[in-house]
């Protein structure tokens, strides 16, 4: 067991450190990580910066869709209808739902997934990250009052707590 005002090496269930005399009784029982717990569950989305969202019409076409992916090198599009959040289109939602159909005619509105999770700007980080995990998504809506502000990508949210924890 390592002491942790000396860091000498003891052997494991010594009470006190043989080289500086330390109290080593409770250095083997387990701690909870308050340092990571803390950054992880007090820092709300709102800190995030989520970039903003690419919206696009419930109306527009499945092509218009893929060209503006393309084209501003995103994989995700948040679908709306009159200023309101009805859905999202990502790349993954364009191969399940789009390949192999002819997309002449087809709308968001035929292929979006509708209705999709959000997260509001008093979330923290873990719940992004619970919604991400059990729902099995990559990008979650970040809305205020109802109007889509941003999406969160799992990408960003790992990319950031990386760079806090380095």
């Amino acid at each position: 067991m390592i002491c942790p005002v000396c860091r000498f090496g003891n052997f494991p269930g010594d009470d006190t450190c043989a080289n500086c005399g330390a109290d080593l009784w409770n250095v083997d029982t387990p701690q909870g990580i308050t340092t990571f717990r803390g950054q992880l569950l007090g820092m709300h989305l709102d800190e995030l910066g989520a970039p903003a969202p690419h919206l696009i019409d419930a109306g527009a076409s499945v092509e218009e869709a893929l060209r503006r992916m393309q084209g501003d090198g995103v994989d995700c599009l948040l679908v709306t209808d009159a200023g309101a959040l009805v859905g999202i289109f990502t790349d993954r939602g364009a191969i399940l739902q789009v390949a192999g159909r002819p997309i002449a005619g087809l709308t968001l509105r035929d292929v979006m997934t509708p209705d999709p999770v959000i997260l509001r700007g008093g979330d923290p980080v873990a719940v992004a990250i619970h919604k991400m995990a059990v729902g099995g998504f990559r990008h979650v809506p970040f809305v205020k009052d109802g109007v889509p502000v941003g999406v969160v990508s799992a990408k960003d949210v790992f990319r950031h707590l990386v760079a806090d924890l380095a």
